[in-house]
């Protein structure tokens, strides 16, 4: 019989892996369970502290379901998403930022010019660009996948006011990789505060704000998806992100559109004002991560 104490415990669980199909999965058990040991050894974590953590966390299984993932939250509050972002980056292409836990597969199409404010209150904004490669070559075949709170700061998702397709889509680009719309602008709005995650915000007295943001997956033949989102200059929330998805150069400004202002065609609606943002994307023989999205 094998003799484990507190010394002895972590190789014998390591070695217990040592079994996994690959080697990158036998690396990620092993050293996985190398840092959580430590962790439990450092902050001399007792049975009761660890009981309570096994409850938040079956809390936040119990709160998700397919439109919402407390675990995807609980990654962002902690900024591991981002983590997994920043050291994934590819060089070149446009800076990738959290998926959140809203986003649902299968949004409505919407053809080029289409409008997404449709009864929402709030100023029509015109929210365009293009997708290109990281030398700047336009992307034929691109698509953008776009969804966003409204004015209250809800998801259709999350609100019983709402439909879940609303404020969401997904657009074909054109031959040049151009893409455009009009929306409403989304305003800032508290991370979800009635599950656990809410309530370690509320006992840690920490902000829950994120600020207002468009999410977008662009995705190309060949090339890597990228999951990330747009800020907005003027938000007062932007330099405190709750979730750390904030990068500066996914923060643009809000514009007027002046009378007689040259805007892409057709349009089904007239904006007021617009936000402009080109992406690029990294090809897939270049990528040395996995691919997002």
């Amino acid at each position: 019989m094998r003799e484990i104490d507190a010394n002895t415990i972590t190789p014998e669980v390591q070695a217990a892996w040592r079994g996994a199909p690959t080697p990158r999965m036998r690396h990620l058990l092993q050293r996985l369970v190398a840092h959580v040991h430590d962790y439990a050894r450092e902050v001399e974590l007792t049975p009761e502290e660890w009981l309570g953590t096994l409850q938040f966390l079956s809390g936040c299984a119990r709160i998700s379901d397919e439109n919402r993932n407390e675990f995807a939250l609980l990654s962002d509050v902690f900024g591991l998403t981002s983590l997994v972002d920043l050291l994934n980056l590819s060089p070149g292409a446009t800076t990738s930022s959290v998926l959140g836990p809203f986003y649902v597969e299968g949004s409505p199409p919407l053809p080029l010019g289409g409008d997404l404010a449709n009864d929402n209150p709030g100023e029509v904004v015109l929210v365009s660009g293009k997708v290109t490669d990281t030398r700047g070559r336009p992307l034929r075949g691109a698509s953008i996948d776009m969804w966003q709170a409204d004015i209250n700061g809800f998801y259709g998702t999350q609100d019983p006011a709402q439909s879940d397709e609303n404020l969401r889509c997904r657009q074909d680009c054109d031959d040049d990789g151009r893409y455009w719309f009009t929306t409403v602008l989304p305003a800032p709005y508290s991370i979800p505060m009635d599950g656990p995650v809410g309530s370690l915000f509320r006992a840690t007295e920490r902000s829950n704000w994120r600020p207002g943001h468009y999410h977008f997956i662009v995705r190309a033949p060949e090339f890597r998806s990228l999951v990330t989102e747009i800020f907005f200059s003027h938000d007062r929330y932007v330099e405190i992100d709750a979730v750390f998805g904030v990068r500066p150069e996914l923060v643009v400004g809000v514009k007027p559109v002046a009378p007689g202002t040259a805007l892409p065609t057709p349009l089904e609606r007239a904006p007021v004002k617009r936000v402009d943002f080109d992406f690029a994307l990294a090809p897939l023989r270049d990528a040395g991560a996995p691919q997002n999205g």
